[in-house]
């Protein structure tokens, strides 16, 4: 799925836009009993309290592509025959049996020390038709040539549920304020999934979308359960095995880490498609080549890339932190704007190395200061 086919999913949770009945769920305590189900009908809850539903399901939609959220994707013995694809088509169908063997699948393999929700809705999106011009089009006109364009899909949000704090408040019958503490309360999600994906705006019954709240606490455990497919590395994780691949290859110059930064960024920037950019140790070799990396450096690092990562390509987001530019030197640390990098220097005073910044308009805890 690309950013319009998510966001285009991500309106039909609008309280205004939404089509769905009904709110499915389980509230699991931390020591994996049941405390209740929820079955709910959106129809009938205040137009507050369904905002609240439709919110916590939209958010396990939320984030950037790669790192908040990843494409599941299935064989086609899967698809054909297996019991974790079957499991998925039952409950896009909503069936209850279905549901049932999914909470205690969850349940099983989850692990949370807190109390939390499984939050679940179906809903069949009757897919409007565009033309070249990104318009839609008239229903009648949709009706005639697009009857099978109905995407019916199934969206789960697993939510921690937390005890409120303690706070003053107001006691009515006794006119007093006493201490009171606030029922437990449902968060934001940590992580869910859509199944199936929407591509090129119609059912794939290949993929997935799975969605984590912390890209470096992705729940590992969850997906081997659920889809049986196999996990790349976190974001955290993949960004870890590229610095040790450079380092592996000494390549550590200061100049030369700014500079991948800044092709990256440049890479990044121009990348006009809906997908997020991914980058082939290829592509890697040649940006380090022109950042004027050695060529017995660069094999080494080919070398170690493909240890590491196979011949899998990486989210170029993930390997570099693109909002910002940190210089670390002991207890000392010196961030600024990634544009404004060129501003750190390295410099060799008297056979000692330092780190160099201009002393321009210089301030002592908000105190103007002559240097």
């Amino acid at each position: 799925m690309n950013k319009k086919e998510i966001s285009e999913i991500r309106k039909r949770f609008k309280p205004e836009k939404a089509n769905i009945s009904h709110v499915y769920g389980c509230y699991v305590n931390g020591n994996k009993e049941v405390i209740s189900y929820l079955d709910e009908s959106l129809a009938l809850m205040p137009e507050e309290e369904k905002k609240q539903y439709l919110d916590f399901l939209k958010k396990a939609l939320s984030g950037t592509q790669g790192r908040n959220l990843t494409d599941i994707i299935f064989t086609s013995q899967q698809v054909a025959d297996s019991d974790e694809h079957r499991l998925l088509m039952g409950l896009r169908d909503g069936k209850a049996e279905a549901r049932q063997e999914f909470f205690q699948k969850v349940i099983e393999n989850y692990e949370s020390e807190d109390n939390y929700l499984i939050l679940c809705t179906n809903d069949a999106y009757d897919v409007p038709y565009r033309s070249h011009g990104d318009v839609d089009q008239s229903a009648e006109h949709y009706a005639t040539e697009h009857d099978d364009q109905v995407f019916r899909y199934f969206v789960c949000a697993i939510c921690p549920v937390k005890d409120g704090k303690l706070a003053l408040g107001y006691f009515s019958g006794e006119n007093e304020f006493h201490n009171s503490l606030a029922k437990q309360l449902v968060c934001a999600p940590e992580t869910g999934f859509l199944f199936p994906a929407f591509d090129n705006r119609s059912t794939n019954l290949y993929n997935a979308l799975f969605y984590t709240r912390k890209p470096e606490e992705i729940h590992c455990e969850l997906i081997e359960a659920l889809f049986k497919a196999e996990m790349t590395m976190s974001p955290a994780e993949e960004r870890q095995a590229f610095e040790d691949a450079l380092a592996d290859a000494e390549i550590n110059g200061l100049e030369t880490i700014r500079e991948l930064s800044e092709r990256l960024q440049t890479r990044i920037d121009e990348n006009e498609e809906d997908e997020p950019l991914s980058m082939s140790s290829g592509d890697l070799v040649n940006i380090l080549s022109d950042c004027g990396v050695e060529d017995s450096r660069l094999r080494v690092f080919q070398e170690k890339y493909q240890e590491r990562f196979g011949k899998a390509s990486v989210n170029p987001e993930n390997i570099v932190d693109l909002k910002k530019f940190e210089v670390k030197a002991g207890d000392v640390t010196i961030t600024v704007h990634p544009e404004m990098s060129f501003l750190i220097e390295a410099r060799d005073v008297d056979g000692k190395k330092y780190i160099m910044i201009p002393a321009d308009g210089v301030e002592l805890n908000g105190f103007a200061v002559k240097v």
